[in-house]
């Protein structure tokens, strides 16, 4: 993986639909790609990360002139991926969102994020929502090998949490006739770490990205991949039938081991 400094002109994008999953009016990405390479993801697979080595004053330009609001930090692509232990440009935007009272969720996969606890902390109504896709190694090791291992991500749950900082689990994505079987040990486990919330989000399937997830069905999964076909067939989503179910078991489980399926 390469880095590669950019200037940008925007950072801040305005969310104009109601977002019902993570709640947020207004999104930003420090970095654009991301090194961590989960198969299933629908960014980019560019070998290469740009750094918006401007972010930090175009965010304190741009901030002046929002209302207020929650700023989504990592909406794409991973805030507290390998290049922040670096460059530091998601601790230097927490700065600033403390700096002007607003309130921010962040989205990750990372340990790293331990590091701005101090800043976290002095940040009225912030959220992380970490995301788990599996807890089982195998399947891990298919489609995330290069993310921190999932008991380790629910641990940073558990000490987000113990930071009285508002935190929780996204099983994102879910991930058709592979991780069901775990869904209900997610569940538990997000309550065992003292998560405040589940919320999920079925796998979605779009253009290049449908077909190389299918080839590693293929690969790895291949009685699987009529299965898939049928259930994706031209669509990017599953057909319904599959998501109302989905949504029903989550619920069940959520339901079950006391612990909200919304944030």
């Amino acid at each position: 993986m390469q880095y590669r400094s950019i200037t940008c002109s925007s950072l801040v994008n305005k969310i104009t639909k109601k977002d019902t999953l993570f709640i947020g009016n207004y999104t930003l990405d420090p970095y654009q790609n991301c090194e961590f390479g989960c198969l299933y993801c629908d960014s980019l697979t560019d070998k290469t990360v740009y750094i918006k080595f401007n972010a930090t004053k175009l965010f304190e330009k741009e901030i002046k002139r929002l209302k207020k609001g929650i700023i989504i930090v990592g909406s794409v692509h991973d805030p507290y991926q390998k290049a922040e232990e670096i460059y530091k440009i998601t601790r230097d935007i927490l700065k600033i969102i403390k700096k002007y009272n607003f309130t921010c969720h962040i989205l990750t996969k990372s340990n790293l994020i331990l590091r701005d606890l101090d800043l976290l902390s002095g940040i009225d109504n912030c959220m992380i929502t970490v995301s788990i896709t599996t807890l089982d190694k195998s399947v891990s090791n298919i489609f995330e090998k290069e993310v921190l291992p999932s008991e380790e991500r629910l641990n940073v749950v558990k000490t987000l949490s113990e930071a009285e900082i508002k935190t929780g689990i996204a099983i994102m994505p879910v991930m058709p006739y592979i991780v069901e079987t775990e869904l209900e040990d997610m569940v538990k486990s997000a309550c065992k770490h003292k998560a405040g919330y589940v919320v999920h989000k079925y796998l979605e399937l779009k253009g290049d990205q449908k077909l190389s997830f299918l080839k590693i069905i293929e690969d790895s999964y291949p009685h699987l991949l009529i299965k898939y076909k049928e259930l994706y067939g031209d669509n990017p989503t599953p057909n319904s039938k599959y998501i109302s179910e989905l949504n029903a078991k989550i619920s069940k489980y959520c339901q079950k081991y006391e612990i909200s399926n919304k944030i």
